[in-house]
């Protein structure tokens, strides 16, 4: 038996419904993240576990332990909210303290237990300050510091840094993880930002309209997308509309492409291809060959949108201080046949 098991969990508010039939097993010690667009069903998921919102049926296992009827606080969940929810008249200590206090631990065992909290996520030196004398980042340690200090058999954590700007969340990312790494403590994110998701999780339950779509480690969800939304949602990517015919990949422009080895699909699909994966090439190496039609700059790469024959294709291109084409310029493209992935339309709904 998986540590927390999510066994068919359905939500329904009147006649919709939000999460239908999601199942997911998560070890001890897992990092793992519920990623999708906002009303795909990852936050009613996580607030069923958390207890605060009763199942329309399906079951929550925790540990071993059927979590139906339990009440919320007797659930043994640390939980971080988007607004870190702290009470801003108490000091960091006070506030690290409160979930001790209300489980009546005594004071000698909280004294040393907010100690080690503080000290695993760095803000020793701050014990004494309030809320308001922090930044955005030492606030949202201190909820981290206040959710695990009570020892928690699962924490939950619910866009805990979208509050933070680009720069700081980066930092944070890597914070976060080195903080449930070090507490070893199981870890359930719930986000819509697919960076966030793939720095930060073991594995990633990718969720569209309360369904579970795809369940992978950040590399393999990426590399091998179960259908368009995940292709899509994980990050860029171009879809190019097609048949499969005598192994080879004939687009709806007529243009007939190598199939990547091991296709086993015929018929309509849709081929999925990585902006990152397109070069730019001499004419006789060429695939195909495009127009610029826009072209972004964005620090570390490039950001191409190409008018071809089969259609608008991205394209990105690590900057390297060079001079890059401008907007009308004809460029020739090229990939490796391997680099596409073959989508069954019927999988793309």
């Amino acid at each position: 038996m998986a540590y927390l098991e999510l066994d068919s969990l359905t939500k329904a508010f009147g006649h919709t419904l939000a999460v239908d039939h999601f199942s997911l097993n998560v070890e001890r010690g897992e990092f793992v993240s519920l990623l999708g667009p906002s009303g795909c069903g990852k936050t009613t998921t996580l607030q069923m576990i958390a207890g605060f919102e009763e199942p329309t049926s399906g079951t929550i296992h925790l540990n071993g332990r059927d979590l139906s009827g339990v009440p919320a606080r007797e659930r043994g969940l640390g939980i971080v909210f988007q607004t870190y929810a702290l009470f801003p008249h108490m000091t960091v200590s006070e506030n690290v303290s409160f979930g001790l206090e209300m489980r009546s631990i005594r004071r000698r065992e909280r004294k040393a237990r907010i100690a080690r909290a503080l000290d695993l996520v760095h803000l020793s030196p701050f014990a004494s300050r309030y809320p308001r004398q922090l930044s955005g980042g030492q606030r949202q340690r201190v909820a981290l510091a206040r959710a695990l200090v009570i020892e928690p058999e699962l924490l939950l954590l619910d866009e805990p840094l979208s509050n933070l700007d680009a720069k700081l969340r980066e930092e944070m990312q890597l914070e976060l993880r080195r903080i449930q790494q070090e507490a070893g403590v199981t870890t359930l994110l719930v986000t819509h930002d697919q960076n966030e998701a793939m720095a930060l999780s073991d594995r990633i339950a990718v969720m569209q309209a309360g369904h579970l779509v795809q369940e992978a480690a950040p590399f393999e969800a990426y590399e091998n997308p179960s259908n368009v939304f995940a292709s899509t949602f994980l990050g860029k990517s171009n879809s190019i509309e097609c048949r499969i015919e005598n192994g080879a990949i004939v687009t709806t422009a007529g243009v007939r492409l190598d199939c990547p080895a091991g296709a086993a699909h015929t018929g309509a699909a849709l081929a999925a291809l990585r902006p990152e994966r397109i070069s730019f090439v001499d004419p006789g190496e060429a695939i195909l060959s495009g127009t610029v039609t826009e072209r972004v700059f964005l620090g570390d790469q490039w950001l191409f949108k190409i008018d071809t024959p089969i259609g608008e294709l991205l394209v990105t291109r690590r900057n390297a201080g060079r001079s890059e084409p401008d907007t009308g310029s004809t460029v020739h493209l090229a990939w490796q046949a391997e680099h596409l992935r073959i989508l069954a339309t019927g999988d793309a709904a």
